[in-house]
């Protein structure tokens, strides 16, 4: 039976879903990707992203198990209203060949052309179980992406802490960016629309103070943390600035959220110099993480120069797969 799950989810909801999640990812991912922890699943069922709440849907088995579940997002911004995100249509290891996946697409399907919604997007492991099923929907691989890895205490040993030029100074904080900062940090951020986005159909937004602090309440609410490091000039004004993101406190391996130098800075090793400092930090905060990990994508040649030059080695081939409707 195809439910839709409660607003919020109940523990027993968010238990069954996260099973599910876990046997799939036992299943389809390297041994050495850390599993999503509960409270990371409880927090993307509770806490919607900015920019568009999220249905979440389920088919339970006769023992009132999940087969299978799935996650759309239909954003609400005037900018992005044509378009949708897949956030998760996994099916559990056991259940697969059955139409569990079939049946949860239909009724995504059905929620998109109500919506009114041109596209859909999302983000997969190229070569797996996901690849094959939305390549048989009619998806493409608009924008090609590596997840790459890089080993925290290794990095720290081997490169030096960077030395800035004069003029500049770096910053750092946890959460929701400071108020002296939160302008010219959503300047900055407004910055990456010219990061490549291969084929993928992905209007861009206004991004604001409000909107930058909302983001990372987002994180918090679902009960990550978000530590940032930025270069500022005399002025104070952000020139570059990098996040990472714990989506459970206690994880081993944290995700690289935006790394972002503005227009007028490259050129000048700040990327580079940013990611190294943060680097410091973190393993004074959290001393029991391990890794980092991102995507990017593989047009970028400036972040995986950057990148590698900080010890990120690929793992495994993802892209980013987007249907017209």
């Amino acid at each position: 039976m195809l439910i839709t799950l409660g607003s919020p989810p109940s523990d027993t909801e968010t238990d069954a879903w996260h099973a599910v999640v876990v046997a799939a990812h036992d299943r389809d991912l390297p041994a050495a990707v850390p599993e999503p922890s509960r409270t990371e699943t409880a927090g993307r069922l509770r806490v919607h992203s900015v920019g568009g709440p999220s249905t979440h849907l389920a088919m339970t088995a006769s023992d009132g198990s999940y087969q299978g579940v799935a996650s759309l997002r239909l954003f609400d911004e005037p900018e992005k209203r044509r378009t949708a995100f897949l956030t998760a249509l996994v099916v559990r290891p056991d259940a697969r060949r059955r139409g569990v996946g079939a049946a949860l697409w239909a009724e995504i399907r059905t929620r998109l052309a109500a919506a009114g919604r041109d596209s859909v997007a999302a983000v997969l492991e190229v070569g797996g179980a996901g690849e094959a099923f939305v390549d048989s929907l009619g998806f493409t691989n608009v924008l090609p992406l590596g997840w790459y890895v890089q080993r925290v205490r290794q990095t720290l040993e081997e490169i030096p802490p960077p030395v800035l030029p004069a003029g500049l100074r770096f910053v750092e904080w946890t959460g929701a960016v400071p108020d002296a900062y939160a302008d010219s940090f959503a300047r900055a951020h407004a910055s990456m629309d010219d990061a490549p986005a291969g084929r993928l159909d992905d209007p861009p937004v206004r991004w604001d103070a409000e909107r930058v602090r909302a983001a990372a309440r987002v994180i918090e609410a679902r009960g990550g943390v978000i530590h940032t490091a930025a270069v500022v000039d005399a002025d104070g004004a952000i020139t570059a600035y990098t996040e990472v993101v714990l989506a459970d406190p206690g994880d081993t391996r944290a995700l690289q959220y935006d790394t972002v130098v503005v227009p007028g800075s490259r050129g000048h090793g700040l990327g580079r110099a940013v990611k190294r400092h943060l680097l410091e930090s973190l393993c004074a905060a959290r001393p029991e993480l391990r890794e980092i990990s991102t995507t990017v994508a593989d047009g970028n040649t400036a972040m995986l120069a950057v990148n590698e030059s900080l010890g990120y080695r690929r793992e495994r081939p993802a892209g980013i797969f987007q249907m017209k409707l």
